[in-house]
């Protein structure tokens, strides 16, 4: 069975730095893109960044500017994300996923739970 369990979320003031991580289980975690989904107060699920199965290409939405980093570590079945200079419209619950092949295009077929991140002073 495919688990998702998402961690690092919380409360962090405007400008600061955050880092979400993603365990994944029950499936070859190399042989899968991931992605980082997002849905703030009020809005639509965004999309935040995608990455292939073995990490050589990733993908950003454009509202990320730069700020974030998402990687994966083949050894450890972990996927990051690393926030910087966050923004209180960064505010969201924040969801791992796993897509339905090696690269992205082909979209997503499972859910995490979901992480809640707070950006506010």
């Amino acid at each position: 069975e495919v688990q998702l369990v998402e961690s690092g979320g919380g409360l962090v003031q405007p400008g600061g730095s955050l880092r979400l991580s993603c365990a994944a289980s029950g499936f070859t975690f190399n042989g899968y893109a991931m992605s980082w989904v997002r849905q703030a107060p009020g809005k639509r699920l965004e999309l935040v960044s995608a990455i292939t199965g073995n990490g050589g290409t990733t993908v950003y939405a454009e509202s990320i500017q730069d700020r974030f980093t998402i990687s994966r570590d083949t050894a450890k079945n972990t996927m990051a994300l690393e926030m910087n200079s966050l923004k209180s419209e960064d505010t969201a619950v924040y969801f791992c996923a796993k897509d339905r092949s090696r690269n992205p295009e082909r979209g997503i077929e499972v859910w995490g739970q979901g992480t809640l991140v707070t950006v506010s002073s």
